[in-house]
């Protein structure tokens, strides 16, 4: 399915009332990511927090980049418009809407973050299963030994890459029923190339960014992720309750 017509559909998805839904109201942080339309692959991220029954930003606005392609509806808290196209395995599109996020991974042997934000060193048996095939697609493996088949090696969170020398999970298809073939891996992590290259799906920033997100997060807030075109947002804000 081609950039132009996945656009259309995704507006299409739109033409009538918005799904009813509110953000959880034990949710008193929330990351907002904005891009120009469903097929930029930048964004600009923003974080809120809550008090007194009012959203207020919380320090100064960043730049982030995308998938590839741009966005398409995720499966996260929120509704997904009917018969609106969703993300899928390897369409280098980063998912839309509103997720959990929280869990965080690196190479370090520890990082900067508040109590109850988990931190899981990365090893070379540490693998996030990626195959739609596997009975643990979308989850975390721990070998017992390291990798010795071609198929473990690929799966490995590992990679001697920089740019996921430190990773914030996004919980996208996350469970409790995880849906193959519908998107898998989608994390925070660094960019590329300064910020020159997007990505397959996942959300990539400066790396000192993403260290002051971890560190500012705290899990007994709930903190969400909500990634929208910037139009979407702007008509959903009011109704979904988002900052």
């Amino acid at each position: 399915m081609n950039a132009v017509l996945i656009a259309v559909l995704l507006f299409a998805a739109w033409a009538g009332p918005a799904p009813f839904y509110e953000i959880p109201a034990d949710s008193t942080q929330c990351l907002v990511g904005t891009a120009a339309g469903w097929n930029s692959s930048e964004a600009t991220l923003r974080l809120f927090e809550k008090s007194g029954g009012r959203w207020r930003q919380v320090g100064e606005s960043w730049k982030a980049r995308l998938g590839k392609n741009g966005l398409i509806w995720g499966l996260g808290l929120h509704p997904v418009p009917e018969a609106a196209p969703i993300k899928q395995e390897g369409d280098s599109r980063t998912p839309a809407g509103v997720f959990r996020i929280g869990g965080a991974w690196g190479y370090a042997a520890d990082i900067a973050r508040r109590p109850g934000m988990s931190y899981t060193r990365i090893t070379p048996r540490d693998l996030w299963i990626e195959d739609p095939a596997s009975p643990s697609y979308n989850r975390h493996v721990r070998l017992d030994a390291d990798p010795a088949t071609a198929w473990e090696k690929k799966q490995q969170m590992k990679q001697d890459d920089p740019a996921h020398a430190l990773k914030l999970f996004i919980a996208h298809n996350a469970g409790p029923e995880i849906r193959p073939g519908a998107g898998s891996s989608i994390f925070f992590h660094i960019w590329r190339a300064g910020g020159a290259k997007p990505t397959s799906g996942c959300t990539t920033m400066p790396e000192s960014n993403l260290r002051a997100l971890i560190a500012a997060l705290d899990p007994a807030r709930n903190p969400l992720y909500v990634i929208l075109p910037e139009a979407d947002y702007a008509r959903l804000r009011s109704i979904w309750k988002l900052p």
